[in-house]
Parts: C-alpha cells; structure tokens; sequence
C-alpha cells in the first residue's frame, strides 16, 4: 500500500510595493473607505506597477526566494504548476516564462485555471505527482496580477483585487503530516454570474469588445455572494463531517479571502472561533490564486508540525471546494 503524502516543506512570497488604499479609491470612483469595509473588509490592496511587468513576474520573484529559503538548486525542480487566472498571454503558458526567469531547467510545467479555487485544486493535482513516488521536488506557485483585468471606474468590483504571488515547496513524506484529502466541486451555470466576457474564443478581442469594457471583470455581487456563503461553508463543514474532526481538533481554517462575510459565515458553520481563522483581506484584498497561500506565508511563523488546516474556496465557474491537510514543519 502506498503511503506516500504530499508536504509542504517550505513557502515564500511576492507583494507588489504599491499599497492601493480605500482613501485612494474614493478619489477614483463614487465610493468610502466606510462603504468598502463594511461590505468586504478591505482596507488596502497591492498593485503590481511598472511597464512591462506581468504575472511571471512576481511568480519568478517568489520562486526564486522559496529556492533561496530552502536551499534548492534550481534543477532539482522536476514540476512547476502555476495557478493562475491572469497568464502573461494565451501562450506559452505562465508556468514556462516562469521556469526560464528563476532558471529552473529540469523541470516540465504547466497552468491551471480554477479561479479562485485555483490553489486549491493545484495542490491536490500537485501531490497525484509526488503520491505516485516519481516527483520529489514539485513547485505550486499561485499567482495573479488581479488589477490587469480590473475596471476602475465599476466601483462594485475595482474595491476587491489585489495582486500577489506565493510558492510551495511540495515533497514526499511517510510521516502523519501532508495532504489528507479533498472535496471538490464544480457547476458551470455559475458561469453566467462571474466571468470576463471577452478575450476568448467566443468573443476575441475587437473595437468592440474594447470599447464596452468586456475585458474586465463582471460580477452579480448579491448572486455570487449567496452562493458563495452556502457552499464555501458547506464543503467545510462536510470535510470535518467526513473524518470525524471537532472545532476543537482544528488549529486552522484557512479560508479563500473574497469577502469577510463569507469567511464569517464558513467559521460559524465549522463552529470556530475567530482566533483558528486566518484573515488578513483587510491587508491584501482578492488576490485569486494566491490568497490562501498568503495567509500560510503570513502565518507561518504560527504553525506547528501535525497542526490539522482545513482550506475551503469558492470562485468563479462556478468552482468551490475544500482541503484537509496536517502541517508538516515547525514555523
């Protein structure tokens, strides 16, 4: 029998110096800092500014300190996955552009798009690679420059985004820690309620499309949201359900940052106290990808081996799912 878990063993990240703050955004649309926090929870988010620069970008930025941190050579990487939902272009992939700028040879790579589940349904298909016992050193990076497909005259959405970018070390290990399980669903009807219109091959880019802001992020708030508290919430509590795990069992949860009610409402369903719940929205926004990650990074000093984290998303698709792992190192 196999018994071959994915750890993490190592993370590191990337935030853009600029800090795009709720004072600054009133400038900019018919908004309040006031308004802004009571309906998300946001007080400032970073935006990757300068010509020229991309999603690669602070990827590569964050890979290179996770090799430095950990002291890994760039060719021992033998996988790089890339969680993303704003790649540099249709192709090459992100994860390509990324290998080459923080010199990883050896390795083959590619992206995934899950939107705001995108980390989450990474590191699951990371680990079927290490769990097989052929892969023992697997990059994840979630990443996402979140203020490239922003509108910042719709001040429904332009509040939420922020830009950012994580990566994992992933390794194998026989102890009681890493990867335990997953919950993960899908349904595609929510693709009417949070998508970008154009772009693709469906709607390419023309005058058109340009001229009516379809390239931008479009968003039912009041649908989305609804759907999000229920099921965001629900895939939680059925994985504490599903291994017979108490609030009190539970060091974290560590939730997809998109709302501070929504995160609000998966505690009360899980029956955690605000202080097992890793929250920092108010510092960074939506970053899609990277948002559960960054809340590990900021943690991390925190964090115990055998500490048990539950990780739940919700995102566009729609796609919401939820992650059970055991902390394999001291912080």
């Amino acid at each position: 029998m196999n018994n071959i878990r994915t750890a993490i063993t190592g993370l590191e990240a990337y935030l853009p110096e600029y800090r795009l703050t709720n004072e600054e955004l009133s400038r900019m649309v018919d908004t309040s800092d006031e308004w802004i926090m009571q309906r998300v929870g946001i007080k400032e988010r970073r935006i990757l500014k300068g010509e020229g620069l991309a999603t690669s970008d602070m990827g590569a930025e964050a890979v290179k300190r996770l090799l430095a941190k950990t002291n890994t050579d760039p060719g021992e990487i033998e996988l790089l996955i890339v969680a993303t939902v704003t790649p540099d272009m249709f192709f090459p992939p992100t994860s390509c552009i990324i290998a080459d700028k923080a010199g990883i040879k050896n390795a083959w790579s590619f992206d995934l798009s899950a939107a705001c589940c995108g980390f989450i349904f990474s590191l699951q298909t990371a680990s079927q690679f290490i769990e097989t016992g052929r892969y023992k050193k697997v990059i994840l990076v979630g990443t996402d420059k979140m203020s490239s497909i922003t509108d910042y005259s719709d001040r429904t959405t332009c509040p939420l985004f922020g830009d950012a970018a994580v990566a994992l070390m992933l390794e194998p290990t026989t102890e009681d820690v890493g990867i335990v399980d997953h919950i993960f669903h899908v349904d595609g009807s929510g693709r009417h309620h949070l998508y970008m219109k154009a772009g693709g091959s469906q709607r390419p880019a023309s005058h058109e499309t340009i001229d009516c802001k379809e390239h931008y992020i479009f968003q039912e708030g009041q649908t989305v949201f609804k759907a999000a508290v229920s099921r965001m919430a629900d895939v939680a509590a059925e994985m504490m359900e599903k291994h017979n795990i108490s609030s009190d069992d539970i060091a974290w949860l560590v939730p997809h940052q998109a709302n501070l009610r929504i995160i609000e409402a998966t505690a009360r369903r899980m029956g955690l106290s605000k202080e097992k719940v890793m929250i920092n929205i108010e510092k960074y926004g939506n970053t899609t990808a990277a948002t559960i990650p960054l809340c590990l990074w900021d943690w991390e000093k925190q964090l115990k081996k055998g500490d048990k984290i539950i990780m739940a998303a919700f995102g566009g698709g729609y796609t919401w799912g939820s992650l059970y792992l055991k902390w394999a190192y001291n912080g």
